[in-house]
């Protein structure tokens, strides 16, 4: 055990390669340690709790959000708009607690990420 009674993990080095999945406009798991991605994600994390997600979209192109606890959406390329809320641009982010499943539509083409996560921080 490492300090603070963690488990220690060595580093290692693994790669998927996800660029079909991501052209094809819907949400890809780009990191994940959760067991519904295995050997889906590019690269595993050691959380089973927590997923990263891409998407690449054209113009009016949409994908559903996960359902989950906790969600973080981001924005870093072109507009969406999230049903629900409005436009979101480059740059713009959203939390969401004990929801999912709305939807996100390209307005121009752009690309998101969203963090999945299944677990709470321990206090």
């Amino acid at each position: 055990m490492g300090r603070a009674g963690r488990a220690r993990y060595h580093p290692g080095y693994e790669q998927l390669e996800i660029e079909n999945e991501l052209l094809a406009g819907g949400l890809v798991p780009v990191a994940s340690g959760m067991a519904a991605h295995d050997g889906a994600s590019a690269i595993r994390i050691k959380n089973k709790y927590a997923a990263l997600h891409a998407a690449r979209l054209q113009p009016g192109q949409s994908v559903e959000l996960p359902d989950a606890p906790f969600l973080h959406l981001f924005v870093p390329r072109g507009s969406v708009t999230l049903e629900g809320a409005g436009a979101l641009d480059a740059g713009d982010a959203v939390r969401f607690t004990a929801t999912g499943g709305q939807r996100i539509t390209a307005i121009t083409a752009a690309e998101v990420l969203v963090w999945e996560m299944h677990a709470s921080v321990a206090a």
